[in-house]
């Protein structure tokens, strides 16, 4: 047994602890804030309850077996209910038109089909192939490149992966957006079938054609919702890792990682433990044999290492691209939103314009801005006072910390509450929601600064790096330190990526890194048996 120090308790940090206390090391969790949850993390006022991070429940497969690894099942933990409508699409209106054009996205595949057939004619039959070809891709992901460490090359020779092997460089050379466009010609298709690229992190333009297996997650397998929110993934999360033996600590803050000499050389350490900083700013030392930092990367190794010890120096990180930024805009509104579904996306005409803004240079705030709109009060009524409505509105901007912080009620930094008006009068005008604004009873806001400050986070990044081909699967930075050894990285700052599912992906490969196992898949789940009271248990 191994004694284990987790930096952050977010997501990947959560899920970390869990699996290692389970897997038999002695676990300590360290979170500088006052809550566990990180980015996925939860805020309360006036009666409302806002997810402030994700809200879209994606990729079962990796919560249902992240939970069996956990001795558990997902239905035993999380109270599901998929979503119908999965969500709705708000096309710009014309200009000087009242509302926006509107595509309702249904449950299943057979029922898209027909949707996309009714906006352009053979689009439902084009549909079901490029699903089948997202399903063919999204099962090679999950059991040969997601789970991998890449630390043996042979892991990618298979005869499954050499068989594919055109088809796969034909997905990894190709652009999304491209990928799309020579399937369907009507350009709102063609946005539905590109938008899952933000939550990549990245331009349609910009992501490899690899990751059109995100359409036959909510396309295909429907969208679902956790009741509760997110914040009940998250609370899941901190029950297992407790349960399972490890100890979760707030209010310590991380604040140097310490190492002594291997004897293979200066610049060769090994992690020894980790100096923290309490809330009356006492500092402590929490001695390890392993660390796994789930802080932001970037804060990680230009913050808590010395220079000598980093694997990716600032250098490094001037050669990466951030993925955007967001204006987050929390809303209680007075009354009910029918025109608004559980989720909505809201997409302006001139599609790389909106993207060119955030990712180009210069960058600046688009204008007007595509936006995602979740109204969790749909589906849950305790998110929400009796007569009101939850409203979360994540509007993508350049990762810019120079835009700054939002605030409560309008107080927030100039740019950041102008970005909020014009996310409010454009859902207002293109829902059809003429008195939205004055119906407003709570708001709270935020931006890339407060990102920056609450989370580390690079450049104010809502996600992490983004994912282009070169800062994808074994090109993304990895799991492990190059120059200390038993000191791990996990979260969506390393492989495999951004996003709920992939973080705790990222803590499965720390597992198998501590571990030794080379594999690229999924490690085996535990086997259910009967105890004598006839409830599962497992072994």
């Amino acid at each position: 047994m191994s004694r284990v120090v987790v930096i952050g308790a977010g997501v990947a940090g959560l899920a970390t602890a869990g699996l290692l206390a389970r897997d038999g090391h002695e676990v300590v969790v360290l979170e500088k804030d006052a809550q566990v949850g990180g980015r996925a993390g939860s805020m309360e006022r006036d009666g409302f309850r806002f997810d402030t991070g994700p809200s879209w429940y994606l990729m079962p497969r990796v919560f249902d077996h992240f939970f069996a690894m956990m001795g558990t099942r997902t239905d035993r933990e999380l109270d599901l209910v998929t979503l119908e409508p999965g969500y709705r699409v708000f096309a710009e209106p014309a200009s000087g038109g009242a509302s926006a054009a509107t595509v309702t996205i249904p449950r299943g595949a057979a029922a898209v089909s027909r949707v996309f057939e009714d906006l352009e004619p053979g689009a439902g039959e084009s549909l079901q192939a490029y699903l089948s070809s997202a399903r063919h891709a999204s099962r090679m992901a999950e059991k040969h490149f997601l789970y991998n460490p890449f630390t043996r090359p042979g892991s990618l020779v298979t005869g499954e992966i050499i068989r594919a092997a055109p088809q796969l460089a034909r997905l990894l050379l190709t652009r999304l957006d491209t990928w799309a466009a020579r399937r369907f010609t009507h350009p709102l298709l063609r946005q539905i079938l590109g938008y899952p690229a933000v939550f990549l992190g990245t331009h349609p333009a910009q992501a490899p054609a690899m990751y059109h297996l995100m359409s036959a997650l909510d396309l295909d397998d429907g969208v679902r919702y956790p009741r509760g929110g997110f914040w009940t993934v998250v609370q899941r999360l901190e029950a297992l890792a407790i349960g399972a033996g490890a100890t979760v600590r707030t209010r310590a803050e991380a604040v140097r990682i310490d190492t002594q000499p291997t004897g293979h050389g200066r610049r060769r350490q090994r992690a020894s433990g980790v100096r923290w900083r309490d809330a009356h700013g006492v500092e402590h030392l929490e001695p390890a044999d392993i660390i796994v930092s789930c802080a932001d990367l970037h804060h990680t190794e230009t913050r808590l290492l010395p220079a000598p010890l980093r694997s990716y120096p600032e250098r490094w990180w001037r050669r990466r691209t951030s993925g955007p930024g967001a204006v987050l805009v929390m809303l209680g509104v007075r009354g009910g939103l029918p025109q608004l579904p559980h989720h909505s996306l809201f997409f302006t005409r001139d599609w790389t314009a909106n993207f060119d803004a955030i990712f180009g240079t210069p960058s600046r705030v688009p204008s007007p801005a595509s936006a995602y709109v979740c109204r969790p009060s749909a589906t849950d009524a305790t998110v929400a006072p009796a007569d009101h409505e939850n409203l979360f509105v994540l509007v993508p901007v350049p990762a810019d910390v120079s835009l700054g912080a939002g605030g409560a009620d309008g107080t927030g930094d100039d740019a950041i509450e102008a970005v909020a008006d014009a996310a409010i009068d454009q859902v207002a005008r293109w829902a059809g929601i003429p008195d939205l604004r004055d119906r407003i009873v709570v708001r709270q806001t935020k931006g890339p600064a407060d990102f920056a400050r609450d989370h580390h986070s690079w450049r104010g990044g809502m996600l992490g790096p983004a994912h282009t081909l070169r800062q994808s699967a074994m090109f993304r930075a990895q799991n492990a330190s190059k120059r200390v050894d038993g000191l791990y990285y996990a979260g969506a700052t390393t492989a495999p990526g951004v996003g709920v599912p992939m973080c705790l992906i990222s803590a499965e490969l720390v597992l198998k890194r501590v571990r030794g196992d080379h594999t690229g898949g999924p490690l085996p789940e535990p086997v259910a048996v009967e105890d004598r009271s006839g409830a599962p248990s497992w072994a």
